[in-house]
């Protein structure tokens, strides 16, 4: 396998004294909490971390459970020999042994609307709290205790199960572990989906121009990433044909996944004033009823509310996951021909671990996007290559963390079956009201208008519970990622 390239979507900035003694580096506020201020609460003693790492877990984090799907990936993986750490499967689990720690911060999601609220230092700093939770042996047993007394051990490597956070927080994260001196690694699924993508493009029997097709969050787009990424990946191989990269961002669909009530409210009968998601407009980002029959929304069990007047819908809400899935799906292939483009679309990355939890609703639709007519012509169909695949980074991500760790020496290689602990952010008991939404979550004014730099103790990690995920969420989780909602179920605390 082509090994991962860790692009520096960040960067850092330093001086040089005048070619004196060393290098001064200037280190963002959250690393210099982090490595030298010991009475910030982000403070980390690194020279406490355990130099034996081969039996400490591997760390995965998200802004949600959407990263649920990586760690399914790396429960079930079998593409390595783990005699040889060669390409092949031995019928046995890659990360036979291994014991995990996940991270979903949902109390700060979404991520992707850090960037449109202008808010990206405070966002690299959040992804920087996220990694040095899984560096820390501490977690909080329930909002109400007044100090974190649960104990957990430190990651030895740690995967950013989020396309979002990696694209805005990989290089923060990359610094910290470097100055750390603990020989921690960090693992982004960007570069995983791109190296997946062009293993996918090398195996087509065609090698003409080709269109790609991205979805991700706002925030994933904004930062230009799989653009970026693409094409140093495209030039560093050699690729010989032109890509054309559509990229289309999702609005509210991760958060739809993960049940977030601004976005899907399974109780709503009636459009309400507290949703955030897509609604009647004429950009590209709208809900367009023209385009209603090829959206072919569930209309069932409150998935869709709307408001009508004199027989015309004058207001439209989403509200379900699979309608989000749909919409975004739509509007991706619209964007691309209305572009004029007659490339087909090749491949589809889904660029937010959310996406591949509504996978079969994305195929389906695909399907109906295929055979859609329009006075006997199907203008869709010949953009979508009749080979289409969805990409999901996890497989590539989860190979990638395996290949880190074999070169460390870092596999655990036991024969007894692992554990995994999962852990969730919940606001932190005693917040002012007016800091909180009428469901106990943090206010939307409030999570997008905190400054970087704050000590302030705003979300807790707590274990993750029927307790602090709604009963919808976690029986989905049982259905679609049953090994890790079964590890997680086991290792209640």
């Amino acid at each position: 396998m082509k090994k991962l390239l860790l692009i520096a979507l960040i960067p850092i900035l330093a001086a040089c004294n005048s070619g004196k003694k060393r290098e001064i580096v200037k280190f963002s506020p959250i690393i210099e909490k982090a490595l030298h201020d010991e009475t910030s609460r982000y403070y980390a003693d690194f020279s406490k971390f355990p130099a034996e790492k081969r039996t400490l877990p591997i760390g995965v984090f998200d802004s949600g459970t959407g990263g649920l799907t990586v760690l399914e990936v790396m429960l079930t993986i079998d593409k390595m020999d783990n005699i040889t750490g060669e390409p092949g499967s031995d019928g046995i689990p890659d990360f036979a042994g291994e014991n995990f720690t996940f991270f979903g911060d949902m109390a700060n999601m979404p991520y992707g609307n850090y960037a449109s609220e202008n808010k990206n230092e405070f966002f690299k700093e959040l992804v920087v709290k996220d990694a040095l939770f899984l560096l820390g042996n501490k977690y909080w047993l329930s909002a109400i205790d007044d100090q974190a007394q649960g104990v957990k051990e430190p990651s030895k490597i740690i995967v950013i199960a989020c396309n979002t956070a990696t694209a805005w927080g990989l290089n923060s994260i990359d610094t910290l572990l470097r100055e750390s001196n603990t020989g921690v690694k960090v693992i982004g699924v960007i570069n995983a989906g791109v190296n997946a993508l062009f293993d996918a493009l090398n195996n087509d029997s065609r090698q003409d121009s080709v269109a790609v097709g991205v979805l991700a969050t706002k925030g994933t787009i904004s930062s230009d990433a799989y653009n970026r990424t693409i094409g140093e990946v495209r030039e560093q191989i050699g690729y010989p044909a032109g890509i054309r990269v559509v990229n289309h961002a999702c609005a509210g669909f991760a958060e739809a996944v993960d049940m977030e009530k601004d976005f899907t409210d399974p109780s709503a009968a009636a459009p309400r004033e507290s949703y955030r998601g897509p609604k009647i407009g004429s950009t590209e980002d709208d809900i367009d009823l023209a385009l209603l029959k090829l959206y072919n929304f569930d209309f069932g069990n409150n998935a869709v509310l709307f408001s009508t007047e004199n027989g015309n819908i004058t207001e439209l809400q989403l509200n379900s996951a699979a309608n989000y899935a749909r919409f975004h799906l739509v509007n991706l292939l619209e964007k691309h021909r209305k572009s004029g483009s007659r490339i087909p679309i090749r491949h589809i990355i889904l660029g937010c671990t959310h996406y591949p939890f509504l996978l079969g609703t994305l195929a389906e639709t695909l399907q109906e996007l295929r055979e859609y007519q329009v006075n006997g012509r199907k203008p869709y169909k010949e953009l979508i290559s009749d080979s289409l695949t969805f990409i999901d980074p996890a497989v590539f991500t989860a190979i990638e963390c395996y290949n880190a760790l074999r070169e460390e020496n870092n596999l655990a290689l036991r024969t007894a079956d692992g554990e995994v602990e999962a852990f969730v952010s919940i606001p932190a008991y005693g917040l002012p009201a007016d800091k909180l939404d009428e469901n106990g979550n943090l206010a939307y004014s409030y999570k997008y208008g905190r400054e970087a730099g704050t000590e302030e103790l705003s979300t807790l990690a707590v274990p993750l519970s029927e307790r602090y995920v709604s009963k919808e969420n976690m029986e989905r989780l049982k259905t679609l990622v049953p090994n890790s909602y079964r590890k997680i179920t086991e290792n209640r605390h």
